[in-house]
């Protein structure tokens, strides 16, 4: 038991799990945001300490628990990616793991029905759903990695909807922006981490972006990837979508996010395969993770710097305790 135990851990990848998290808590600070601003307030209420507790519990879990279905899809090109994975060894029984996923994301369920808000529930299912869809569809190229995206965006539209009611005029256009960056930032992300599996996807058949358009083409779009998230936002701005009113947090963790990211387009321009390859995710996690604690400035300034930090190393310290990159 205990062994099983350790290698499903393992296999969650527990570094991952601050972009579910962090993203989700983007929901639930915009939830808090409105509840406490009578101007914006319709029927919300702010969330107890208890429930945001269990929602933040939920969300970084949730991460590992889909990652246990995703190595059971990808089984076949991990073999050559990661041979040394718990479930491609043996040592995790996928039967078993796939089952205790499953009893875990019904408890999921139960308690954001009967605990939190029962809508939630949509976007916990939906979030399941992308997670399979992702597996078949970043074999085709770029859809792979506009299904993550979407994928992700559903943990913070989760946040938002388990935090409290809401009414009908819950998500106006412009706060429609928040769920763009997130989708940018973690399109972005993924992408990058298709180059580590470069070798083992191209000889799987699993036709990623990155073998789509082979290393050469990929090293380029590594540097202009790096602006996409910046380019959305300055479109979102510019069009007047995003009229929330900036402030100086907002900005100088923004500064700071735009640095990871040119930093992990550099890196991937530099390094498009061998062992630096791997250890640049750590940079790429980080600016992924940074930019969602960055949106949160927009609702909570304070506690976006404190998730801001504490995302930045808390991914460094869990990805270094995670250093076999065939694991």
């Amino acid at each position: 038991m205990f062994g099983f135990i350790k290698a499903y851990i393992k296999s969650m990848r527990l570094y991952y799990s601050f972009v579910t998290g962090i993203a989700g808590w983007i929901g639930v600070a915009y939830y808090e945001f409105i509840a406490h601003f009578p101007p914006e307030r319709t029927i919300e209420v702010a969330p107890t300490p208890a429930k945001k507790i269990v929602i933040l519990i939920l969300l970084f879990l949730s991460w590992g628990i889909n990652q246990i279905i995703n190595d059971f899809l990808g089984l076949r090109e991990d073999r050559i990616n990661a041979p040394d994975r718990p479930m491609v060894t043996g040592e995790l029984n996928p039967k078993w793991a796939l089952i205790v996923s499953g009893i875990l994301l019904l408890f999921s369920g139960l308690i954001t029905w009967f605990y939190l808000e029962p809508y939630a529930v949509v976007f916990l299912v939906l979030g399941v759903l992308l997670n399979v869809i992702y597996e078949y569809a970043k074999g085709y190229g770029i859809l792979g990695n506009i299904v993550f995206g979407l994928m992700i965006t559903m943990a913070t539209l989760y946040g938002a909807f388990a935090a409290g009611p809401t009414a009908s005029t819950f998500l106006y256009a412009h706060r429609l922006s928040a769920l763009i960056l997130v989708f940018c930032l973690n399109a972005v992300m993924t992408f990058y981490t298709y180059f580590k599996d470069y070798r083992g996807d191209k000889a799987a058949g699993k036709n990623t972006v990155i073998v789509a358009w082979g290393l050469g083409k990929s090293r380029i779009m590594a540097l202009v990837s790096a602006f996409i998230p910046v380019a959305a936002f300055g479109i979102l701005r510019w069009t007047d979508f995003l009229s929330i009113p900036m402030n100086n947090v907002f900005m100088t963790l923004g500064f700071f996010t735009v640095i990871l990211l040119l930093k992990t387009g550099f890196l991937y321009f530099r390094y498009p395969s061998g062992e630096r390859t791997y250890d640049s995710l750590k940079t790429n996690f980080r600016a992924c993770v940074c930019g969602q604690a960055t949106i949160i400035a927009l609702f909570n300034q304070h506690l976006a710097i404190v998730l801001f930090i504490v995302s930045f190393f808390s991914v460094g310290l869990l990805f270094t305790l995670h250093r076999n990159r065939k694991a």
